[in-house]
């Protein structure tokens, strides 16, 4: 059976490193991480992992970076980052972001803080955990960093902050504000997302701390960790098992989906050009698709069907109820990001890499 994102061999797959390849090669002004020291939670993580693969192979061509990795389990961590654990521009940090950096002495020029709970099954079972990562570590990290005086933050928010498409538009700028049932359990991911963004705003205004905000949609490639839940991450799971691919809707739900290596370079776009307070959306209109239509195409890439079925209590409890999410990404083109990778190749790419670790 194959487990996804849990392979520390998905470093030498010859796809992967063509992906990181991509980011490395960005037209971006990387001069701003020379020398730098860079601090990023959730670590082990989809979007964190990739990034550090990403950081370290630039470090390769003398970017001399830092990476400082935060998480809460350091044999997870060294399971995942044997390959540079004991390089010398890699520090791993075990520490629950939900506490205050007590013990910590070290000044960090940039903070990146990608921790966070992103699937249905998280939410439902540990809804509290969810929303103090999402309130009470970005909120440890800017007091840090006011005393530490770090150059910027980046706060990883999420497609969800929008809320219910009210049928008024097509596309989510940066400026739209959907309906959002806050007398809800689901609601604690869409809300502590906003209760974050405004506190990222509130250190700004008063403190004086530089933030960039860039909005996530549901990201997906080989890095997505065996435990995650989202619908499509059990498509793939399914597809890799050669099962079929079970769908627990009627698969109408529109959204914006990205690949992590899309995502990740969107993100960096961010750090690097993004302008204080801004938030950015992360997405591609080539990798908008209906439910549906996903899960056919992964069914095809296996040689599988797609089959329906209702979800139990627990996943219910967790399923957005949004329908309609797509993602207007002009903002974030307007700095020079282009996506690579449309859906159906992000798909195929993922599959490929995760036959080949297996």
């Amino acid at each position: 059976m194959v487990k996804i994102g849990e392979k520390m061999n998905l470093i030498n797959n010859k796809l992967y490193q063509e992906d990181l390849d991509y980011i490395c090669g960005l037209d971006l002004p990387w001069e701003k991480l020379q020398d730098m020291s860079i601090m990023i939670t959730g670590a082990t993580g989809m979007i964190g992992s990739f990034l550090i693969d990403s950081l370290m192979k630039k470090n390769n061509s003398g970017l001399n970076c830092h990476i400082y990795a935060m998480g809460r389990n350091e044999n997870k961590a060294k399971e995942r980052f044997g390959y540079c654990f004991e390089d010398n521009n890699f520090t791993f940090i075990e520490h629950n972001i939900n506490t205050p950096f007590i013990k910590c002495s070290m000044r960090f020029d940039y903070v990146l803080h990608l921790a966070s709970n992103t699937h249905p099954v998280a939410y439902a079972k540990d809804p509290i955990g969810t929303i103090t990562t999402n309130i009470m570590g970005i909120y440890n990290i800017l007091e840090y960093v006011t005393i530490n005086n770090a150059k910027r933050v980046v706060f990883a928010s999420s497609n969800e902050i929008y809320g219910e498409n009210r049928g008024d538009v097509e596309l989510f700028s940066e400026e739209y504000m959907g309906y959002i049932n806050c007398n809800t359990m689901r609601a604690g991911y869409q809300e502590s997302k906003r209760c974050g963004e405004s506190l990222c705003q509130a250190y700004i205004s008063q403190k004086g701390v530089d933030v960039v905000i860039p909005r996530l949609t549901r990201s997906y490639g080989p890095t997505l960790l065996n435990s995650d839940t989202k619908a499509l991450s059990q498509f793939l799971r399914n597809g890799l098992n050669g099962e079929n691919i079970v769908l627990k809707s009627e698969g109408k739900q529109y959204y914006s989906y990205t690949y992590v290596a899309d995502a990740v370079a969107g993100l960096l776009y961010t750090l690097l050009k993004g302008g204080t307070g801004e938030a950015y959306n992360i997405s591609d209109a080539a990798s908008d698709i209906m439910l549906k239509d996903l899960a056919k195409i992964i069914a095809d890439e296996a040689g599988t069907k797609v089959v329906f079925e209702l979800p139990n209590e627990v996943e219910a409890a967790g399923f957005s109820t949004v329908t309609k999410a797509r993602l207007d990404n002009t903002k974030l083109r307007n700095l020079g990001f282009e996506a690579k990778y449309n859906i159906k190749q992000g798909i195929a790419r993922t599959m490929q890499i995760l036959k080949e670790v297996s």
